[in-house]
């Protein structure tokens, strides 16, 4: 059985929530992994995700970027949600730091194997985790942004990346991948892209249906990237049983 439970934590003066989920049996210290929404907060979505991650045997811990309780009911209230950490990413780090910093101190987790991953605007957020340096093992971001904060200096990453693109988003174009790509080469970052042909944004979540907006779910697409995660996280967290 998966034992969930919310947790307080706070950036600032900023009220935070977090939703936790693990083997209820855990007796000792397993690897954990961060879940960080898309630009609705954290919702539904994230929190399944977190449970997901802990059938797998993971510490999953889905967490808030916007604040306990508040959630974005349309594309302007998210966009505004969004709008201060894209115009300050210094702000976006300091906000998931603040989340891995609650993440460590959480009964049974082993800090040091420490992973996240996130979905559109999270996929950007755990991104920045990694440009951070954080002493993470590695991030995976499913349809993420991924344009690098302009003031990053060229220093190395050590967490290993892995992104999920699909070739048809209209929010990432090519382009915007490759520069992603030479990015990491320069960061001397271990990393992987794998793009999905046919394949627009948001490609994970069954609800994304707005050609408008140019997000559409593809079931095969989003079972193949959580594939590719679940693979990944068994080569850079090695669960033992």
């Amino acid at each position: 059985m998966i034992q969930t439970k919310y947790i307080d934590y706070k950036d600032g003066s900023t009220a935070l929530e977090g939703f936790y989920a693990a083997d209820e049996t855990l007796t000792t210290i397993r690897p954990a992994i961060l879940v960080v929404h898309d630009w609705s907060g954290r919702n539904e979505f994230s929190c399944q995700k977190a449970e997901q991650l802990a059938q797998l045997g993971y510490i999953g811990f889905a967490i808030d970027m916007f604040g306990k309780g508040v959630l974005g009911r349309n594309n302007d209230e998210k966009m505004a949600l969004i709008s201060p950490f894209l115009n300050d990413r210094g702000l976006l780090t300091l906000r998931i730091l603040s989340a891995y910093h609650a993440l460590k101190k959480l009964e049974y987790v082993d800090t040091s194997r420490i992973a996240a991953i996130g979905y559109c605007f999270g996929g950007l957020c755990v991104l920045d985790l990694a440009r951070s340096n954080a002493d993470v093992c590695g991030v995976v971001s499913f349809h993420g942004l991924l344009n690098a904060p302009s003031e990053r200096q060229q220093t190395p990453i050590k967490a290993k990346v892995l992104a999920f693109q699909g070739h048809d988003d209209p929010m990432v174009p090519p382009e915007q991948v490759l520069a992603f790509e030479n990015e990491m080469t320069a960061a001397q970052v271990d990393w992987q892209v794998t793009t999905y042909g046919n394949t627009t944004h948001g490609f994970t979540n069954p609800l994304a249906n707005d050609n408008k907006l140019g997000t559409l779910y593809n079931p095969v697409a989003a079972e193949r990237a959580w594939l590719g995660m679940k693979i990944f996280f068994e080569e850079i967290l090695a669960i033992s049983s």
